[in-house]
């Protein structure tokens, strides 16, 4: 499975883990809802989870849970820093339909 970060995600993902000290690293998922049908989760986690994959990424741990890799793999994060910008965004190229704000997908 493959995830890639842009640079101002990775930027971004790496300070905010230093800042959380004592982080086993990040939970990256989905989860039924949106508007589209499933959004994505990415929130750090105390511990790993229980069945997850676990990824290096730029340096950065993350967990993805099994059933939810074949959902993300190819997945691309991005941190857009302009005046419109609205935190992380995710270009998934398996979505099929994206809502009109882009937090949720459909396969």
């Amino acid at each position: 499975m493959t995830i890639h970060l842009t640079p101002s995600a990775q930027r971004e993902l790496a300070r905010l883990y230093a800042e959380a000290s004592g982080k086993a690293g990040f939970i990256l998922g989905v989860e039924a809802g949106g508007c589209a049908g499933l959004t994505y989760r990415l929130e750090l986690a105390d511990t790993p989870p229980p069945q997850a994959e676990s990824l290096q990424i730029e340096g950065i741990p993350f967990y993805v849970h099994l059933a939810h890799a074949p959902l993300l793999d190819g997945l691309e994060i991005d941190y857009p820093t302009g005046l419109a910008a609205r935190g992380f965004v995710f270009h998934n190229p398996q979505a099929r339909h994206t809502c009109g704000c882009g937090t949720s997908f459909a396969i």
